[in-house]
């Protein structure tokens, strides 16, 4: 068993034990991977103060999330192909999430089915919509939430076409991988994933395969895939899914203040300020540096949570502390999962509670819900001053 101090230390066994095509579909941005970097190096440029002679005794880091109990302030952000990176993937990530105590998002674009994880499950997950063209299959598909049980609706608005990245191209990434030599050379070097894979009956994508008229493996689903994304989504056909839906919704993918305001003003329970993990718009603000702005545009009017560039409890802190009231962790759990199945993503969540809890304390607090910019320095201009 490895010795894990840090997500880092997953990561490299995430890469060493999963096909290179996944791999690199986790860890990559679109384009020159400018935001996809800058993500986590904002980071590194703000501070956290250290406060001596304070009581660190009976500290919590329990808050809540639209409302809904969570052990700390985070959860699992929704991640396509979840499941090629370890067989089961989605399932097992949730059933990690679950027994921590945090959010589980499952993507649309997953492995493991909405109906697959809820078999799998005792409590409600939360389910991520990417709008597409089918009106019929996605009225069908938010039913199928509803189904399940599934306590939110994030709708990811930075999606409507996909931005390009590189290795995913030059990777021919598929689901399941299509055998060409390069991958057969690669996959005989990952032969404990591909044995766990091969015991699965779950290797497409769980919520179209079967549920698409015409989509009935994955000869067709690419094809389809690509025509679907909604380059009209707009703010009416956005009050359109909320109504449909009829429980807590969640926008993600606000990264401007003007589109902090009209997503208030839709009525949904909370926005994700976040660029997609640098995959979409390359060359847009990291997420962190995004944050402050959206929060003075909003007031105190609609809870505001952050993603994209957390790899650590430090960066969780340093997110609550500028004022977000919830984070995501997306590649970090993806490292664990990778790395060591369901025992890694327990683990990555626990590095993640372990730092956040020590950081916390050394910044003079307590309790996570007490923590505000105090805990904190920023550099001057940290949002940028742009003409």
């Amino acid at each position: 068993m490895p010795v894990i101090t840090c997500i880092d230390d997953l990561k490299r066994l995430h890469k060493r034990r999963t096909p290179k095509m996944f791999y690199d579909y986790c860890e990559s941005g679109s384009w020159t991977e400018q935001t996809f970097r800058e993500n986590t190096t904002d980071f590194d440029r703000i501070r956290l103060r250290q406060r001596v002679a304070v009581n660190m005794e009976g500290r919590t880091l329990a808050t809540k999330m639209i409302g809904q109990d969570v052990a700390m302030p985070v959860a699992l952000a929704p991640v396509g192909l979840t499941g090629m990176q370890r067989a089961d993937g989605e399932i097992k990530a949730a059933k990690a999430a679950e027994a921590f105590g945090v959010p589980f998002t499952l993507s649309t674009m997953s492995i493991c089915s909405i109906e697959d994880v809820a078999e799998h499950t005792t409590k409600p997950f939360w389910f991520q919509l990417y709008t597409m063209k089918d009106q019929d299959y996605l009225g069908r598909l938010i039913q199928r939430a509803k189904d399940a049980k599934c306590s939110a609706l994030v709708v990811t608005l930075d999606l409507q076409i996909l931005g390009q990245r590189h290795k995913d191209l030059k990777n021919g990434l598929s689901a399941p991988p299509k055998l060409t030599p390069a991958v057969i050379a690669d996959l005989m070097t990952k032969w404990t994933w591909g044995i766990e894979m091969l015991q699965t009956r779950r290797r497409q994508f769980g919520n179209i395969v079967g549920h698409v008229q015409g989509v009935k493996d994955t000869s067709r689903l690419g094809e389809w895939t690509a025509q679907q994304f909604d380059p009209a989504l707009d703010w009416k056909k956005i009050e359109e899914i909320k109504e449909q839906w009829g429980g807590p919704v969640i926008l993600k993918g606000i990264l401007d203040p003007e589109d902090a305001v009209m997503a208030k003003n839709v009525g949904c329970d909370a926005i994700v300020v976040s660029n997609h993990g640098g995959r979409q718009q390359d060359g847009a603000l990291s997420s962190i540096r995004a944050l402050d702005p959206i929060l003075q545009a909003v007031g105190g009017d609609l809870e505001v949570h952050l993603d994209s560039g957390i790899r650590s409890g430090q960066d969780v802190l340093k997110a609550i502390a500028m004022g977000a009231k919830g984070t995501y962790i997306g590649r970090a759990f993806i490292h664990g999962l990778g790395a060591m199945g369901q025992e890694g993503v327990a683990t990555a969540l626990e590095v993640i509670r372990k730092e956040l809890d020590i950081s916390m304390a050394f910044t003079g607090n307590r309790d996570i819900n007490a923590v505000d910019r105090s805990a904190i320095l920023v550099p001057e201009g940290f949002a940028g001053r742009w003409e």
